[in-house]
């Protein structure tokens, strides 16, 4: 048996997926967190699995994560329907359930936030609820797991036993009229399709794309159709898909004012969430408050606080690795395996791990704001600076989760409703820094910028988005000519942050960063230490002469004018392919033979203008094969893959080229000759954009203008 877990976006669906199954998907207080479905049995039932569907308001897809969810319900795979409802919001998410209840389908309902609704002073008559609907409805509160057990078997009985909705026809008067009448028409293509005739009616009214040419009508059936939806317009005044809304608005609204009651003056937290919205949606406020908000979170994670916790625990490793070494020197194991062990495993991993803390600290914070619901008010006002790079709104939330991981931001951006804001968002998603860089920004800025570690951390971030909304101008005025979709987002009442599902959240970051430190960069540390023991015949090689020196020997030329020309840095660069955490490790292995600490191996390889060009190139270049993997299958187009790789390596060298020449002026004190050659990098994207805006077709600009 599946049952298809179906509602609005933020309403819930994610945690009680959780609560029902075991399973740890992300949550958060901000809709479009789930963009793909997943399957997962139920604890309770093992005969059950529970599919969750990404948050759709109508079954009239828009967007590609809305066309998954419907075509999961339509496809015949899900027995039974349950519908998750925001209690707080009962009006508009019952707008949905009317539609599911069209389909027929054993329906369960789950009336979920309850507590919230207790706490709003109301509460709703769930028998009278239940008995307008004509299906079984459960008050419960996911969070918590309060009513999810009966919710279940509840669910289980109805799908079990194949009862379906008792009152399918839920409409009156012209619609009514209109809908019998198409529904009698089309009712063998209906049945054909293995669809109810109400459902499948409602569909040609509203001139369905995809489910049409499904139904197979023939030309007069078309004309017929067209006439009865004619004649509806005509009598209501009012066009098709009005009129159905009004229809199910009709019904909603007088059954919702009948079966809630206030029992309370005011709604405290409708107060709360207002009053802290005067201040952090404040038209001049906001920005400068999140801006703050932002310099406080990296202060924490990357300062004092963070760094004491990092070194404490990269200390615990090296320590770890020395001891082991020693045992097994005193065991007289062969010296190759201890230099395995020690700079290989120890050495090369452990370096990376030891910024783990720093990394959960970001993240612990970064959740917190989510799951509080202050990042969709920042989605919010962010709308009005995207509008000026061509995207919406809504591409700040893709955007936002590549400060985490940039394969889950380039897949969220599947809930943009059209494929030019999808494929733009993608191209811009890599210029945020992805938490894989972190440590690669944190070794450097403690090594060459000790005594403005944060403040360099902090300008990489700055720089990464500056960038993108440069790229994103040029992108607008040309390949992706056109306006963005106007943005609509329900803001969700602020809550406190819920620690478990904060925990959730960093467990997973955890382990996945644990999970590529021993794979991929395991993997790359293990390469990169056999390639710098030996050399072409396979000998333990001396100085200089191993297999990893002559090949970054070949690749170290491109790199020579970014300050970075040795072998060894050349090594960890290409290596960062795979994996951003992997340029530490293989730093650590290849330099293994230079005399003293790490850190005085890394002032012997690179000067101050170097390791700040070494940083602006790491910004820049080609994410992970993992995130470039997804950019290929989210663009879908040919040679996307190639495309990617070599526009951004060749990006991130010229950034990088003008980076190291004016660190380069400022180390000599030449200031006036550092300004001039930003200014010239400044020059050429002023040419770049220029000569797009001219490229820009007359209507296309007249069209933005207009709106």
């Amino acid at each position: 048996m599946i049952l298809a877990l179906v509602g609005n976006q933020n309403s819930g669906k994610t945690t009680l997926f959780n609560r029902l199954t075991g399973a740890r998907r992300q949550v958060g207080n901000f809709p479009g967190v789930t963009v793909d479905q997943a399957l997962g049995r139920s604890r309770r039932y093992a005969d059950v699995e529970i599919l969750d569907l990404p948050g759709i308001y109508s079954l009239s897809p828009y967007s590609s994560e809305e066309r998954i969810s419907r075509d999961a319900l339509m496809s015949g795979r899900c027995d039974g329907i349950l519908n998750i409802v925001d209690a707080t919001n009962l009006e508009r998410n019952l707008y949905l359930t009317l539609q599911l209840i069209d389909l027929g389908l054993p329906m369960t309902l789950a009336l979920n936030m309850m507590d919230e609704v207790e706490q709003q002073g109301r509460s709703i008559d769930v028998a009278a609820l239940e008995e307008s609907l004509g299906i079984p409805v459960v008050p419960i509160v996911a969070n918590s797991g309060r009513g999810v057990t009966e919710l279940m078997r509840t669910a289980y009985e109805t799908t079990l036993e194949q009862r379906r909705p008792l009152r399918p026809d839920l409409c009156s008067g012209p619609v009514h009229r209109a809908l019998h009448a198409i529904a009698a028409l089309i009712e063998d293509h209906a049945e054909r399709c293995q669809l109810t005739p109400r459902y499948a009616a409602t569909k040609v009214i509203e001139g369905d794309e995809l489910l049409l040419p499904r139904l197979g009508l023939n030309e007069n059936e078309l004309d017929a159709c067209e006439h009865i939806i004619t004649e509806m317009e005509r009598e209501l005044g009012t066009d098709r898909l009005a009129a159905l809304a009004d229809m199910r608005y009709s019904f909603i609204q007088p059954m919702v004012a009948q079966v809630t009651q206030l029992h309370a003056d005011r709604s405290q937290m409708s107060d709360r969430t207002a009053r802290i919205d005067r201040v952090l949606t404040h038209r001049i406020l906001a920005l400068p408050l999140f801006l703050l908000i932002m310099a406080l979170i990296f202060w924490i994670s990357f300062g004092p606080i963070g760094l004491t916790l990092s070194d404490c625990f990269a200390d615990a490793i090296a320590a770890l690795g020395a001891r082991t070494a020693e045992a097994l020197t005193a065991a007289d194991v062969n010296p190759v395996v201890v230099s395995l062990v020690e700079d290989g495993v120890f050495g090369g991993v452990g370096s990376v791990l030891g910024f783990l803390p720093m990394i959960l600290l970001l993240f612990t914070l970064l959740g917190m704001l989510e799951d509080s619901g202050y990042m969709a008010r920042i989605a919010f006002f962010m709308d009005r600076l995207l509008q000026h790079i061509g995207l919406s709104g809504s591409s700040f939330v893709p955007m936002l989760l590549g400060f985490g991981c940039t394969v889950p931001a380039v897949m969220a951006t599947r809930t943009l409703p059209s494929r030019r804001d999808r494929l733009m968002t993608v191209l811009l998603v890599p210029f945020m820094s992805c938490s894989a860089k972190v440590p690669v920004y944190a070794l450097l800025a403690s090594v060459f910028f000790p005594h403005c570690q944060t403040l360099i951390i902090v300008g990489l971030y700055i720089l990464g988005m500056l960038l993108a909304v440069a790229n994103g101008l040029i992108l607008r005025n040309t390949v992706f000519l056109g306006e963005s979709i106007p943005f609509v987002l329900e803001l969700p009442p602020y809550r406190f942050p819920s620690p478990l599902s904060v925990w959730r959240d960093v467990r997973q970051r955890a382990k996945d960063f644990m999970t590529r430190a021993f794979t991929v960069i395991f993997v790359v540390t293990l390469a990169i230490w056999f390639l710098e023991t030996f050399d072409p015949r396979l000998n333990v090689a001396g100085d200089g002469e191993s297999i990893l020196a002559s090949l970054g020997r070949l690749a170290a030329p491109l790199f020579a004018p970014l300050g970075f020309g040795d072998w060894r840095v050349v090594s960890a660069v290409i290596s960062g392919f795979s994996a951003k955490e992997a340029v530490i490790s293989a730093l650590r292995v290849a330099a293994g033979g230079l005399a003293g600490s790490f850190e005085a191996q890394l002032q012997t390889l690179l000067s101050v203008p170097a390791a700040f060009s070494l940083l602006v190139f790491v910004l820049l270049y080609t994410p992970c094969s993992a995130a470039v993997a997804a950019m290929a299958r989210e663009i879908r187009i040919r040679f996307s893959l190639p495309l990617i790789i070599i526009f951004q390596t060749a990006y991130a060298w010229v950034i990088a080229f003008f980076g190291y020449r004016t660190a380069l002026h400022v180390a000599a004190g030449h200031y006036l000759r550092a300004i001039l050659v930003l200014l010239l990098l400044l020059g050429s994207w002023l040419l770049v954009y220029v000569a797009s805006r001219r490229r820009r077709p007359a209507t296309v600009k007249q069209k933005a203008k207009g709106s």
